[in-house]
């Protein structure tokens, strides 16, 4: 997908680049009813208190309710238009059922307006009574995955939803399988043992040029809701470990403002149940 240069009539303009949406998107305006409205947060819980720091502002947006469960099971799908989430980096697809119902998923790379996706049982195809098809969009257990075959929004438990692999241009490997597990080497390069009967998605998924997208300047992010992320060392004492002293000192160990080690210090809990279950760590 290419990217777009402009002319630099500013500073800024000098580097930006942004995706050329003409070439992928073809529809503008949301399916409505699949649509609600989010209440803004701005990085603050239920008390006001901020516990996701350098959020707040940007663009109002709607968000679009996307099914990453895939669970219209054994139903032909016509891909109806392809569509801008603001909330996400990839692009998402409308599917219409056979059934009339419509529904959003992300898009995979190379689908386009026509393509048929269907979401298979896995009752069916542990009674021998379909066979699979191994194409862009269709959604099936990683039991029936061959290994190689590039896939995207995978569960982690089955029925629960796909959770890993959902952001722009990524996508997972089945290395291998034995028992009733799948090695599955994920973008990170973390190898990780996900459950047979985990459902996945086949394709990498959509607006592979999204890291090389230049932002230009400080007011894009601001649009996106991101706020200037202010350093440690340039904070007073009491907002944060790493603060004040006499000129630059630099001789405090990085730390997050609650004191969390934040460069190689180990913050994962090790009796974390699902540690177990990760092969190879991405470091």
């Amino acid at each position: 997908m290419p990217l777009k240069k402009y002319k630099p009539y500013t500073p800024s303009r000098r580097f930006m680049t942004v995706i050329d949406y003409s070439q992928y998107i073809t529809k503008e305006e949301p399916e409505k009813s699949l649509t609600i409205r989010l209440k803004s947060t701005g990085g603050r819980n239920n008390l006001g208190r901020v516990t996701a720091r350098f959020r707040g502002g940007g663009n109002k947006k709607l968000y679009r309710i996307i099914d990453f469960k895939r669970n219209k099971f054994d139903i032909v799908g016509t891909i109806e238009s392809i569509e801008y989430d603001p909330y996400r980096s990839a692009f998402i697809s409308l599917v219409r059922y056979e059934d009339g119902e419509k529904r959003y998923i992300i898009a995979p790379e190379g689908i386009k307006v026509g393509d048929k996706v269907i979401s298979y049982s896995l009752e069916k195809l542990e009674n021998n009574q379909v066979e699979p098809e191994i194409k862009i969009g269709n959604s099936l257990p990683l039991r029936y995955i061959p290994e190689g075959v590039p896939i995207h929004n995978i569960e982690l438990i089955p029925g629960r939803g796909g959770q890993l692999v959902r952001a722009a241009g990524t996508q997972a490997l089945i290395l291998s399988k034995e028992g009733n597990y799948a090695f599955v080497q994920l973008p990170s390069g973390e190898v990780r043992k996900i459950n047979l009967k985990c459902r996945a998605t086949i394709g990498q998924v959509s607006n592979v040029d999204w890291e090389n997208i230049t932002w230009g300047k400080a007011g894009r992010m601001r649009w996106m809701g991101i706020r200037p992320h202010v350093r440690g060392m340039a904070m007073n004492p009491v907002d944060h470990p790493q603060g004040g002293g006499e000129g630059r000192g630099k001789g405090r160990i990085p730390r997050g403002p609650s004191g969390v080690l934040s460069k190689g210090g180990k913050t994962r809990n090790p009796r974390k149940t699902s540690s177990k279950f990760i092969v190879k760590r991405r470091k």
